[in-house]
């Protein structure tokens, strides 16, 4: 994905395991967070004794270290993309509840997360996301044990202040360190990604840490190892301005936190996701005589549309009573329904005539 400043620049995102930059026009910075790798189409477990003395008898027990760094690989699989995706996690509870960029998940069909050098992995799902502020929070099945990360403050931050990143750079499934220090402070930057969609970022913390596809949602730490940000961005050349560019963009950990907390307590809201994504099962392109409305092009097989005999050439006028105006406004009115709901679709035929079927809706990636 491509990322653009507000003077101008080009950003992309830190891909998963594949490059979500983008590079409009200098200074270009890419979202090296989450790495699509190669796209089909398109940081030992030890016992610790501890001996109590109860009734002149020595007890002993064992209790086993908490496994891993606190950081994960995330890979995904992007099925009705056709690719993979491979990116960086934090972990924030021992039962593998972890925190990651929405943009390493987004379209992901099935999440495996990866607990380096210890032969550890595990299936995860999505608890909820904040796509505007590329939140997102899993949930690794059967998890139990795992260290957990060190949340510092990011409000102590001050241009000139070392950091560390640390993430799956290239998508390998190794961590690795980028140091550097921050640049600026409070950055508001573009983002773009290579379906030609762009989002806007507020109040990113810039570094001169060398974060690399794959980095994404990994943590950019402090000098005492604690996490202060999430790497997201990353430039993709190195341009001067008035007041300095860095190579990398986290969110503040703050932040992150606070949506996070949201998500884990249920509490969606306009921007805040919680649960599964309602499922429509289909691929849309505008209206090409520019009237209202989205064009089916394409139908999942075996999906809920296909169910309901939706077909290619359709053109989507409504969804459960809304009207549709466009791809995006059918994708926000079917975001907003729950998995497992039916709705009322109407299309307008290829024939010209009018009709409206009922769809239970399936569950699908996060977008």
């Amino acid at each position: 994905m491509t990322d653009s400043d507000a003077n101008g620049g080009a950003l992309e995102r830190i891909p998963a395991g594949a490059v979500e930059l983008d590079t409009p026009q200098p200074p270009q910075r890419k979202h090296p967070l989450r790495r699509l790798p190669t796209r089909i189409v398109l940081a030992g477990l030890v016992a610790v004794a501890v001996a109590a003395v109860a009734g002149g008898m020595a007890l002993a027990s064992t209790r086993p270290a908490p496994i891993g760094t606190g950081v994960v690989v995330i890979d995904t699989n992007l099925a009705y993309q056709g690719g993979r995706a491979a990116g960086t996690g934090m972990v924030l509870t021992s039962s593998g509840t972890v925190l990651t960029n929405n943009h390493v998940v987004r379209g992901a069909t099935a999440i495996r997360v990866v607990v380096p050098n210890t032969g550890r992995s595990f299936t995860a799902h999505v608890v909820g996301y904040d796509a505007s502020d590329d939140v997102a929070v899993l949930q690794a099945g059967g998890a139990s044990n795992l260290k957990t990360i060190s949340v510092g403050d990011s409000s102590s931050l001050a241009a000139g202040d070392s950091v560390t990143a640390l993430g799956n750079a290239g998508g390998t499934g190794a961590l690795r360190a980028a140091s550097g220090t921050v640049t600026r402070l409070d950055r508001g930057i573009t983002v773009g990604d290579d379906q030609g969609g762009s989002e806007s970022l507020t109040g990113m913390i810039e570094t001169s840490a060398a974060v690399q596809p794959g980095d994404s949602g990994g943590p950019l730490m402090n000098s005492s190892g604690q996490v202060v940000g999430m790497d997201t961005a990353a430039s993709t050349a190195s341009v001067s301005d008035q007041a300095g560019t860095g190579d990398g963009f986290a969110i503040p950990i703050d932040r992150a936190m606070s949506i996070a907390q949201q998500i884990i307590g249920g509490d969606a809201s306009g921007s805040i996701h919680v649960g599964g994504t309602a499922f429509l099962g289909v691929a849309v392109e505008a209206n090409s005589y520019g009237g209202s409305g989205a064009v089916i092009d394409s139908v999942v097989p075996g999906g809920p549309a296909e169910a309901a005999g939706l077909a290619p050439g359709d053109l989507i006028t409504s969804v459960g009573g809304q009207a549709v105006s466009s791809p995006d406004a059918l994708t926000t009115i079917v975001a907003a329904q729950k998995p497992g709901s039916s709705v009322a679709v109407t299309i307008v035929g290829q024939d010209g005539t009018s009709q409206t079927a009922n769809v239970a809706l399936g569950s699908g990636p996060a977008r």
